[in-house]
């Protein structure tokens, strides 16, 4: 093990026990009043960064201070360190469970639409059934437990508590992350630093109401079991033991494969990675993960698999498509541009650190090499597909429990064994004292980087909720629109990020016309209410064709650099004075119209 010896404690006694919780008080008391004070219902194209009142930033700052002034003292009981990362988590995470009525994210609404859908057929279905949704029923994993979940608890659907998903699935990460780095260090303020660290970077924002969730937390967790239980001194330890532990981890490892497409593949290259330190060379994770994983592929997820396999194909090795931004993706607008350069300096910041820390510790980098194996795996899967243009961002969420732990290293003294630390000790406590004295710089330059990300982290992973939150008129307007639908009936929207979007997708078909080639959006702009009414002329009684236009739309499609207001605009006012439209309903979040059909009375 290894240990950090430096800075001896600020006071001593009742007060140094009962000191860290002036800060921590005070931070949260400033987070209560700020959520109380924020108004959401008007956001610009910074999101909620600028809605927050500021009272918010106060006490992230608070709270972060009192954090590194709590942590770096290694006699203090990590019960303090531990609550500061939980206070991190409650204002970072549910904040917008807080602030905004409804739940974020179209991906979340889709998520439920699949839940709804499973709970509505009672079981799988085919390709042929449900089209491209098809992909969920063949790793239904997260679905069918949320389903059980949903019964469980009583409640009507998801959204229930699906708000609330983020702080959940944070919470999950934190036993797993703990275990992985007290296998390499039982110094606390390098535990909890790293912690700190892992959570602030993670802006990704894989933590929703998603199958990706789950499965990553249980991706940690197995490198956790992995990494404690199948090295060399715990195989000493005994085989009935191992078998024990491989028992847990199938168990997980089953949970992952048959809930989400990529982290069995992430898995994989992590256990791989592994194998080549010596400490690890079992190769049971990796065969057990392997294998169930191709079991899987080869059965229930084949259909999707075989459709999907020439363009997979082609994709491996063209690392710059893998990379590369599609159209409609990339940001547009002050705010957005902004938030995008903060996700990145916070991302390009912490494995600056880490690779800092891996230079700088030397004792780390000999005794946590495989924890740096698996920090460096997931790189090569930027050359085995773009991951809808996603790749990029599940790399730098795979990396980040390794990158986390070395860029804390790189913030914290030198480290040194345990039997080092305890010779010098012996030799004489002052010369530690006197040095700690001469300290001063690093303390507070480190304090002042790890404040930067704290704070950086709010912009990365809130900056773009003017497209995220849907404010309750919307959700009112798209119910509107699926209670009253019939079946066979066609949605045409502008895109998809809008509550719902999925709702009744077994029964009702969807056409988002940004998805379309540029020439057909340039012909929607140029003549839109007759292109949009020939697009939908197809759909017979008793089905009908709508036309829906909302606030997440438009958001949406202009910071990501498709159509901007004016053009958006110029569509619906052209849909309104067709005669071939007629208004359903309409709000402050948007407008919906149904296409008139020819013969028999209008509805």
């Amino acid at each position: 093990m290894t240990d950090l010896s430096d800075l001896p404690p600020a006071w001593s006694g009742r007060r140094a026990l009962a000191w860290p919780a002036v800060p921590l008080s005070v931070a949260l008391a400033l987070w209560a009043y700020a959520v109380r004070h924020t108004d959401v219902s008007r956001l610009d194209d910074y999101g909620l960064v600028s809605a927050l009142h500021p009272a918010f930033w106060a006490g992230l700052a608070v709270l972060t201070t009192g954090f590194w002034f709590t942590v770096r003292d290694a006699r203090r009981p990590g019960a303090w360190s531990a609550a500061y990362v939980l206070g991190l988590l409650v204002m970072e995470r549910a904040t917008q469970a807080v602030v905004y009525p409804t739940p974020l994210y179209a991906w979340a609404w889709k998520h439920e639409a699949v839940i709804d859908h499973l709970l509505t057929a009672g079981g799988l279905q085919t390709a042929d059934q449900v089209g491209d949704m098809a992909v969920y029923d063949q790793w239904p994993g997260f679905f069918a437990a949320q389903a059980a979940l949903q019964r469980l608890l009583g409640v009507d659907s998801a959204a229930m508590f699906m708000a609330w998903w983020p702080l959940a699935s944070s919470l999950m990460l934190l036993l797993p992350l703990l275990l992985i780095y007290r296998t390499f260090t039982e110094d606390r303020r390098l535990i909890w630093t790293a912690v700190w660290l892992f959570y602030v970077a993670n802006w990704v924002g894989q933590d929703y109401f998603s199958p990706q969730s789950v499965a990553y937390a249980l991706h940690v967790g197995v490198l956790a079991v992995v990494l404690r239980r199948f090295g060399r001194s715990a195989v000493r330890g005994g085989r009935p033991r191992l078998a024990v532990w491989t028992v847990v981890i199938t168990v997980m490892i089953v949970a992952i494969v048959i809930s989400h497409q990529l982290t069995p593949g992430m898995l994989v290259v992590c256990l791989l990675a592994l194998c080549l330190s010596r400490r690890y060379r079992d190769w049971v994770p990796v065969v057990t993960t392997v294998v169930i994983f191709l079991a899987w592929c080869l059965t229930a997820a084949l259909p999707f698999l075989s459709a999907a396999m020439p363009d997979m194909i082609r994709s491996i090795g063209d690392v710059g498509a893998n990379v590369e931004t599609g159209y409609g993706a990339t940001p547009t607008g002050t705010g957005a541009i902004a938030t995008s350069w903060a996700a990145r300096l916070l991302s390009g910041s912490v494995l600056l650190l880490a690779a800092v820390g891996v230079l700088r510790q030397r004792v780390l980098r000999h005794r946590a090499r495989p924890l740096l194996l698996v920090a460096a795996a997931p790189l090569p899967m930027f050359a085995a597909s773009s991951y809808g243009s996603e790749m990029i961002f599940r790399v730098l969420l795979f990396m980040l429990p390794g990158a986390a732990f070395f860029a804390a290293a790189a913030l914290l003294p030198k480290v040194r064994t345990l039997a080092a630390d305890a010779a010098a000790r012996e030799a004489g406590g002052r010369r530690t004292t006197s040095a700690g004295g001469r300290r001063g710089l690093g303390v507070w330059v480190p304090l002042a980087a790890l404040l930067g990300g704290t704070l950086a982290f709010v912009p990365a992973y809130s900056g773009k909720d003017r497209i995220n939150y849907f404010p309750p008129q919307e959700v009112a307007l798209v119910r509107q629109l699926f209670d009253q639908a019939p079946d066979g009936s066609l949605v045409v929207a502008a895109n998809r990020n809008y509550p719902d979007a999925y709702a009744s997708y077994w029964s009702v078909d969807h056409y988002w016309f940004l998805d379309d080639g540029r020439s057909h959006v340039d012909e929607i702009v140029e003549s839109p209410a007759a292109t949009l009414a020939r697009d939908m002329a197809g759909v017979e009684r008793p089905a009908r064709a709508y036309f829906l236009l909302t606030q997440g739309q438009m958001a949406n499609s202009e910071m990501n650099g498709q159509l901007d207001e004016a053009q958006l605009n110029r569509i619906q006012k052209s849909v309104a004075a067709s005669p071939r439209f007629r208004l359903v309903a309409e709000n402050g979040a948007g407008w919906l119209y149904v296409l008139r059909q020819s013969g028999g009375a209008e509805r």
